[in-house]
């Protein structure tokens, strides 16, 4: 979660000082301590998939994930620009020695090809990976949104429960109050 200001967190705790439905009040501390547990839940999740996918992935997979996440960035786009860059002036200026590869460039498209050729899978596999790892976390959050709403769920029948004792109860209140006022009158 990224950090919001005082002004705008303070903000957030006069819209949400209720909890919306059943006006029961958050001072400052719960919904700091509120946050606290949700960011350690979050945080240990995290972690728990972080040392899953160390566990399940061979080395090979983390190096192809590695060049994958390299060969995404604009560091690689900056580097690569700044070598075919190079590559062309070194063949094309008077001024060097010696030109290895002439005006039609032929062995910079074959390693331009090689580097396509090698890189296209290593990102696809990668890609498979992150999609499965992606379905996993979403199988734990349908898991932790269902035992939510399960509990929600047990919640709302409490509540009914105590509702329909609290109707009886006013009930019987109100049969014995009539009952006084009955006995007083007489």
């Amino acid at each position: 979660m990224a950090k919001k200001s005082y002004f705008q967190w303070k903000k957030d705790f006069a819209e949400a000082s209720n909890i919306q439905g059943f006006d029961i009040e958050l001072n400052h501390e719960s919904t700091k301590r509120i946050d606290r547990l949700v960011d350690h839940y979050e945080k240990s999740i995290l972690t728990h998939l972080d040392e899953e996918y160390v566990r399940k992935t061979s080395w090979s997979d983390r190096i192809a994930d590695r060049i994958a996440f390299f060969g995404g960035s604009w560091k690689f786009i900056v580097w690569f620009a700044i070598f075919l860059a190079a590559w062309i002036a070194w063949n094309t200026l008077p001024v060097t020695p010696y030109h290895f590869d002439s005006a039609p460039f032929i062995l910079l498209n074959l390693c331009l090809s090689f580097v396509a050729a090698f890189q296209a899978p290593v990102i696809m596999m990668s890609q498979n990976r992150q999609a499965s790892r992606d379905k996993h976390e979403s199988i734990i959050d349908f898991a932790i949104n269902y035992k939510a709403e399960q509990e929600i769920d047990d919640m709302q029948s409490h509540l009914h429960r105590i509702e329909s004792e609290l109707l009886e109860v006013k009930k019987l209140l109100l049969a014995f109050s009539q009952r006084n006022s009955d006995d007083v009158l007489e």
